[in-house]
C-alpha cells in the first residue's frame, strides 16, 4: 500500500510539474520558441535569427505554413510554398535555408497580393527550410519544414550552363493569370499569377562560373503602382517559376519589370 500511495504521488507530482512547464511555455515567448526549435535541432538557428532577422522579436507561429517534400529527388529544383494567409499586416516573407552555403532564398513583399507565394529552389544538404513572416508590428512569425535530400544543388552548374543554351533565352519573360479560384493554407484566392523568367541562375559556387542570378522582380498595375515585389537570391532554381495570389483580380494591363546581378532588364507585359 505505502509503495502504491509513493507511485500515486510521485506520478501526481510529475503530472504539476508537466503542467507547470506547458503553462510556462505559452506565458514566455523565450520558452515557446525554445520548444518549437528543438522539432529541428538546429544550432545555427540563434546567428540566423541575428543575421537576417535583425534581432526583432521573433515568435514560431503555426499560421506560417511551409509546405515542402519530405525528400528532395532533384536537389537543384526543390518546390516550396509558403503561405500566411492567417496574419494580418504582412509586410515580408523571407525564406532561409539553415544549412545552404547561401542561405537567404529570397524576399517577398506581398503589397496588393496575398502573402502567398510558391517556388523552386536548390538545396545543397537536408535542412531546415523556413520562412520568417513579418507583420507592420515588427513581430517575426516564423513557419518551416524539414527536407532531407542527397544535396549538392547549389555546388552544380545548371542545364543551360552544361548545354550552352543560356544566352539565347536570357530574360525570355512567360506569364499568365489564371482567373479561377483556388484555395492555399484554407483561404480562397480569385486569381493566381504564374510566371517564368529564363536565367542560369549560377550560384558563383561552381569553379569558374561566377554568380549570376535575378534579383528584383515587381508587378505593376497599369498605374504603375507595385501590386508585390520580389529580392531574388542565388539559391533560386534555374529558370525560376514563381505563383502569386491575389484576393480580387488586378484591373487593367500588368507589366513585369525586373533586373539581375549584372544589369540586364526583365520586363514584358503579363497577359
Amino acid at each position: 500500500m505505502e509503495h502504491t500511495m509513493q507511485r500515486e504521488a510521485s506520478g501526481s507530482s510529475r503530472r504539476r510539474v508537466a503542467i507547470a512547464l506547458a503553462l510556462a511555455a505559452l506565458a514566455t515567448p523565450a520558452l515557446a520558441e525554445q520548444a518549437a526549435d528543438e522539432m529541428f535541432g538546429s544550432l545555427i538557428w540563434p546567428d540566423l535569427q541575428r543575421e537576417f532577422l535583425h534581432g526583432g522579436p521573433v515568435v514560431f507561429d503555426p499560421r506560417v505554413q511551409v509546405r515542402g517534400p519530405a525528400f528532395a529527388e532533384d536537389p537543384m529544383n526543390v518546390p516550396i510554398t509558403v503561405s500566411a494567409q492567417g496574419l494580418r499586416d504582412v509586410d515580408v516573407i523571407t525564406v532561409i535555408v539553415d544549412r545552404n552555403p547561401i542561405r537567404k532564398v529570397l524576399e517577398y513583399f506581398p503589397l496588393g497580393a496575398l502573402p502567398v507565394v510558391s517556388f523552386r529552389f536548390k538545396l545543397e544538404q537536408a535542412s531546415p527550410v523556413r520562412a520568417a513572416v513579418r507583420t507592420r508590428d515588427g513581430v517575426w512569425h516564423v513557419g518551416g519544414v524539414l527536407v532531407d535530400s542527397a544535396g549538392g544543388g547549389c555546388t552544380a552548374p545548371s542545364q543551360t550552363r552544361r548545354d550552352g543554351s543560356w544566352s539565347r533565352s536570357l530574360g525570355e519573360l512567360s506569364a499568365r493569370v489564371f482567373a479561377q479560384s483556388v484555395t492555399v493554407g484554407g483561404s480562397s484566392a480569385t486569381t493566381r499569377l504564374k510566371l517564368r523568367v529564363m536565367h542560369p541562375m549560377d550560384t558563383g559556387l561552381v569553379s569558374g562560373i561566377p554568380a549570376f542570378y535575378v534579383n528584383r522582380l515587381a508587378l505593376l498595375d497599369s498605374g504603375g503602382r507595385e501590386l508585390m515585389r520580389l529580392n531574388v537570391f542565388e539559391p533560386v532554381s534555374e529558370n525560376p517559376v514563381f505563383s502569386f495570389d491575389f484576393g480580387e483580380r488586378p484591373v487593367g494591363a500588368l507589366r513585369l519589370v525586373g533586373t539581375d546581378n549584372n544589369g540586364n532588364r526583365i520586363g514584358g507585359r503579363v497577359e
